[in-house]
């Protein structure tokens, strides 16, 4: 029999993807949502044969009817401490209550197990909801795969193609972990199937130096890349606390500044290891090469 699979944050661009591979996997998979998730979004979800369940996300005695009979829970919200804490606490509890044997929470980042507490809002949000999972009765595991690749088409100094340059903290030789989003979005979708996955599974599809970036891009372009050191590792810190104190206002903001800046200390701090891209050897993770290719070609 098809697994059947009960997937929140469906409406965002990761959760989406993880979807449709779902789907592409033979999943039998249900769908919950806010009553007022915008009509939109309701009709592109719409389009795919899912069961598409509205419900107060607070709703404990909802999401447990909507849990009913699932053998797994695929958390891809985001947001923070009402979303990552509150709705995702709603979501296990509901999982235990409907007797679901595996919950998969919405961590997709770098290895903040190993990173200290208050180095990343967002990651230590993560970090203290881990404290309920790794008390509750379920079987849970955690996906984490370092930068999502696309982070690099948006202008990122990381790795900037139209001036020939990329910039780094520290190290020019650290290796920094980066993966498509759909290769985790593929690679969610096959752990989601598989009731044997261990506690925590780490993917990078390429792990790569800035000073190999700046090579594979040169060579890529056919010009030569500059590598343009930013500071120190304690210079970024100490960046991030001028930045944060100046903009209070951002602790309301998901993606503030200063946020930004500790996903960037936190690419530069930490290594994705041991991987397990190999666990689903059908799953070819895109290669630094071919993504900065990618990157290159781009419009």
């Amino acid at each position: 029999m098809n697994a059947k699979i009960l997937l929140a944050g469906a409406t965002g661009h990761l959760g989406e993807k993880i979807l449709r591979k779902l789907l592409d996997e033979g999943a039998d998979v249900r769908v919950v949502i806010r009553p007022n998730t915008p009509l939109e979004k309701i009709g592109k979800l719409k389009q795919y044969d899912i069961g598409v369940i509205q419900t107060d996300m607070s709703n404990i005695n909802e999401l447990t009817l909507a849990c009913q009979d699932v053998d797994c829970v695929v958390s891809a919200v985001h947001g923070l401490e009402d979303v990552i804490i509150g709705v995702q606490s709603a979501l296990l509890e509901a999982a235990v209550n409907a007797g679901v044997p595996r919950f998969i929470p919405s961590d997709y980042a770098s290895d903040f197990t190993k990173q200290a507490a208050g180095e990343n809002r967002n990651f230590d949000l993560r970090r203290k909801f881990h404290e309920q999972l790794d008390k509750s009765p379920i079987a849970v595991t955690s996906i984490l795969n370092g930068a999502f690749a696309e982070i690099l088409f948006r202008g990122n100094p990381l790795l900037d193609v139209n001036n020939n340059s990329v910039s780094y903290w520290e190290d020019e030789d650290k290796k920094l972990d980066f993966t498509m989003m759909d290769d985790v979005a593929t690679f969610t979708a096959a752990a989601a199937m598989d009731a044997t996955t261990p506690r925590i599974l780490r993917i990078a599809g390429f792990q790569v130096s800035p000073k190999e970036l700046a090579a594979i891009a040169g060579e890529s372009k056919e010009q030569p890349f500059e590598l343009i050191r930013q500071g120190s590792l304690e210079d970024l810190r100490a960046l991030i606390q001028r930045e944060r104190a100046a903009h209070p206002e951002g602790e309301q903001e998901l993606y503030p500044a200063w946020q930004q800046l500790q996903y960037v200390h936190s690419m530069f701090s930490t290594t994705l290891f041991p991987l397990d891209n190999k666990r689903y050897s059908d799953i070819q993770f895109a290669d630094a090469k071919t993504f900065v290719n990618m990157l290159v070609e781009a419009p």
